[in-house]
Order: structure tokens, then C-alpha cells, then sequence
């Protein structure tokens, strides 16, 4: 798919795909849930081991995260694949016990040939030993038919993803400028109202001392109140979001999102614990809330 690599993918997703060659049939099923970290687990007839961990590898280049679960089968009727030798010797020793038996008890029964072929080791299912670089090529096939399809429902889900945490990013600037539209207001009005305590309190206050002490209290709660660092901060954040949900290279971003959400938390609780202003806390419950959406939805990007 020629957009493939310019979109994010969900981590959730399901696959199915079919192989075959020389009368050989592989097939394998992809499906995954949401994990934090890697976890693949590879399910396939013991005697195909020898491919595992190929098929391991394929599955590992295209994902990072989440807890994915590949069923691999396979089928042959290729006649050098499937050999059956009759015993003889065996099948003559069960029909001479049969006999000695209906002499024992005196009893009369038929020993049929179905009764003498249902016995153990009168027929074996001899294998010989198997192409494995043929089989394990099949398996590859299939995995890999797999894997696009598992692919392709991830980024139907992960272009959904994107469109929502656009639209939120988009919300947490509108309140971020509407924290920065309030902050000069915030000092403004404790600057006024320190002025009328100071001038109430003051035995003369026109000595000058009005002035100094004014000056001093404005800038100790400059100092302690100003979330001008954190908010650009923030904005840096919600940029850096941004672009790596549009990252063209084909990398997963699901873990670099993580990372970005948890600075974007801590700015948000720095914030919230700086502002002395109802209208700044309650704009600070809606960040913390949209911050907490998108956390949710990064766990669902690989």
C-alpha cells in the first residue's frame, strides 16, 4: 500500500493468510491486543520449529508493541511427504493371537481386515525427512500474507486514532491560550489588591516604603506564580505530538508518544500547582482531562 508507511497503526488487529506449493499448504493467523511492550508468542506443529524463529523475525520488524499471537498450519499431500509401509510380519503375529485366542476361550469371530489394520504398527506413516528450506519459504509466504492483512485493519484503525488525537490536540491549545490570555489578569488583580492591604496597613504611605515594599511582594509572587516556562513547554509538547503522529518513516511512534504524554503530564500538574486563580484551575481540570484522553489513545498505537 503506497500510504502505509505515512500513518500511525493501531496496536489491535487481526490477519489471515494462505500459501501454497507442490501439493504443501501453509497458513497462519496474525491477531494482537494491546501490550506495552513486545510480546510475541508463535504457535506451529513441533516439527516445523526450525522456522520459528524466522517467522519470530517478521512479525518483530513491523512491531514493537503489543501482545501478538501467530497460528501457523500446514498440509500436505505431496506423496513424498506422506509415505504409509504395511508390516507384514506384525500383521501375521496379531492375526496368529487372534486365533490362539478364539482357541483359549472356544468362541468363534470373524478377524477381518479392518480388525487386523487397525492395529498398532501394521500400517506406518513413515516421514521422511522434509525440505525444510522449501517448507520454511511456504510458512514465510503465508505469515507474511498474514501480516499484510493484520497490517492493513491496524491502519484503518490507526488513521481513526490520528483523526481523534488531532482534534484533541487541537482542544488543548485553545485552553492553553486560554490560561496564557488569563495569566497577565491573575497578576494584575493581586497586584491591585496588595496595593489597597499595603495603603491600609500603612502608617504613612506616602514615606516611600509603599512603593519598595510593593515591589518587593509583586516580585516574590512573580517569581512563585509565573507558569510562563511551563506553558511553552507545553506547547513544545503538543508540536512534538504533532508531528510524530504525521512521521513519514514508517517507524512505530507508540512509545515516543508515551513519553510525550508524561511531560505533558507533568507541565499540566507544574501548572496546576503555580496558578492562584479559579478561572486558570478549572481551564487546568479540562487540560488534565484531554491529557488523560490521549494517554488512553496512545496505548493503542504500536
Amino acid at each position: 500500500m503506497l500510504w502505509e508507511d505515512k500513518m500511525i497503526k493501531s496496536m489491535t488487529g487481526y490477519g489471515q493468510g494462505d500459501a501454497g506449493a507442490g501439493g504443501r499448504t501453509a497458513t497462519a493467523e496474525i491477531k494482537s491486543v494491546n501490550h506495552r511492550y513486545s510480546e510475541i508468542s508463535v504457535h506451529m506443529p513441533g516439527r516445523f520449529n526450525y522456522a520459528e524463529d524466522s517467522v519470530r523475525q517478521l512479525i518483530k520488524s513491523s512491531n514493537n508493541r503489543g501482545k501478538i499471537d501467530v497460528s501457523v498450519g500446514f498440509f500436505s499431500i505431496n506423496e513424498a511427504d506422506n509415505q504409509i509401509t504395511f508390516n507384514p510380519a506384525v500383521a501375521k503375529q496379531y492375526y496368529s493371537g487372534f486365533r490362539e485366542l478364539q482357541k483359549s476361550f472356544d468362541t468363534t469371530g470373524d478377524i477381518t481386515l479392518e480388525l487386523l489394520g487397525s492395529m498398532p504398527d501394521v500400517f506406518k506413516h513413515d516421514r521422511p525427512r522434509e525440505d525444510e528450506d522449501a517448507i520454511k519459504l511456504l510458512v514465510l509466504e503465508a505469515v507474511a500474507l498474514a501480516l499484510s492483512a493484520f497490517d492493513e485493519m491496524r491502519l484503518v484503525e490507526g488513521a481513526k486514532l490520528k483523526t481523534d488525537l488531532e482534534k484533541r490536540l487541537g482542544i488543548l491549545t485553545c485552553i492553553i491560550r486560554k490560561i496564557e490570555e488569563r495569566a497577565p489578569e491573575v497578576r494584575e488583580t493581586y497586584t491591585t489588591r496588595l496595593k489597597e492591604r499595603i495603603a491600609a496597613l500603612a502608617d504613612k504611605p506616602d514615606d516611600g516604603l509603599l512603593e519598595q515594599r510593593l515591589a518587593i511582594e509583586i516580585a516574590l509572587f512573580a517569581e512563585k506564580s509565573s507558569i510562563d516556562e511551563e506553558l511553552v513547554r507545553m506547547s513544545s509538547h503538543i508540536e512534538q505530538f504533532r508531528t510524530a503522529i504525521k512521521d513519514e518513516s514508517g517507524e512505530p511512534v507508540g512509545k515516543k508518544l508515551d513519553f510525550i504524554v508524561q511531560e505533558m503530564k507533568r507541565e499540566v500538574n507544574t501548572i496546576g500547582s503555580k496558578a492562584n486563580d479559579l478561572r486558570i484551575t478549572d481551564l487546568i481540570i479540562e487540560l488534565k482531562n484531554e491529557v488523560e484522553n490521549i494517554r488512553e489513545q496512545v496505548q493503542n498505537i504500536n
